[in-house]
C-alpha cells in the first residue's frame, strides 16, 4: 500500500525538490502540497494525505497550531515536523501539538523515508541528532548551569534510545552495523553513567526528557 504524503512548507523550492526525491518510489506518494497552514487544512479536506510533513515556520498559520487543528479535526492524519528548529521548545510544541515525529531539514532521504514509514505503522519517530541533542542538554549541566559529568558518547545515546523504545539488541545491531557484545557494552556503559538498575529506570528517564515522545 502506497502512503500518501502532503508537503507544508514556504519555500516552493523546497517543497518540489522533496516531490522530486519521491517522484519513483513506490512505497511513498506526495498527493498535496501547501505553502501554509491554512492551505493544509484546506487541502487535507480533498486529498486526506495519510502523512504531513510540516515545517514551522509559516506564513498566516504555523506548523504547531496547524498540527493541533489537524489533530482535533482529522486524528488519523498524522503530522511529522520537517524544520530546521532545533530548540527544544520548538519539539516540545510539536509533541504536545500531536505530532507523530520529528526531523531536521538536513536529515537523510533514508532517514526520512524510515520516519514516514515508521509514523505510518503507528510508531512515534525522533531522529537520533534530535534525540541526542536533548540527551546531551540534559546530561551536561546541573540545576546550577555547571557542566556534569559522565555524558554518554554518540553511539551511546543512539543506543539508548533504540532501548527506549523497545528495539531488540540484536536489532540494534543489525541497525547500528555494529556486534551484538558492542550493543551490550554500550548498554553496560549507559546503565553505569546514569546510574540505572533496570529498563524501567531508562524508559522512564527517556520519557521524561523527550528523548522518546509518550
Amino acid at each position: 500500500m502506497t502512503v500518501k504524503v502532503l508537503i507544508a512548507d514556504d519555500n516552493k523550492l523546497f517543497r518540489e525538490i522533496l516531490a522530486r526525491l519521491f517522484k519513483d518510489s513506490t512505497d511513498i506518494e506526495i498527493i498535496a502540497q501547501a505553502e501554509d497552514g491554512l492551505e493544509v487544512l484546506d487541502k487535507v479536506m480533498n486529498s486526506r494525505p495519510d502523512i504531513v510533513l510540516m515545517d514551522i515556520s509559516m506564513p498566516r498559520l504555523n506548523g504547531i497550531d496547524t498540527t493541533m487543528a489537524l489533530h482535533k479535526k482529522f486524528p488519523d492524519i498524522k503530522t511529522i515536523a520537517l524544520t530546521a528548529y532545533d530548540e527544544k521548545a520548538y519539539i516540545k510544541g510539536m509533541f504536545d501539538a500531536g505530532a507523530w515525529g520529528y526531523l531536521l531539514k538536513s536529515c537523510k532521504y533514508d532517514q526520512l523515508v524510515e520516519a514516514i514509514m515508521q509514523v505510518y505503522h503507528g510508531k512515534k519517530y525522533i531522529s537520533a541528532d534530535i534525540s541526542e541533542m536533548i540527551i546531551q542538554e540534559y546530561l551536561g549541566l546541573d540545576s546550577k548551569g555547571t557542566v556534569k559529568l559522565p555524558k554518554l558518547t554518540e553511539r551511546e545515546s543512539e543506543v539508548l534510545k533504540f532501548l527506549a523504545e523497545g528495539t531488540s539488541v540484536r536489532e540494534i545491531s543489525d541497525r547500528l552495523f555494529i556486534s551484538i557484545k558492542t550493543v551490550g557494552t554500550h548498554k553496560q556503559n549507559i546503565f553505569d553513567k546514569l546510574e540505572f538498575e533496570n529498563m524501567a529506570q531508562l524508559i522512564k528517564f527517556a520519557l521524561k526528557n523527550g528523548i522518546v515522545p509518550f
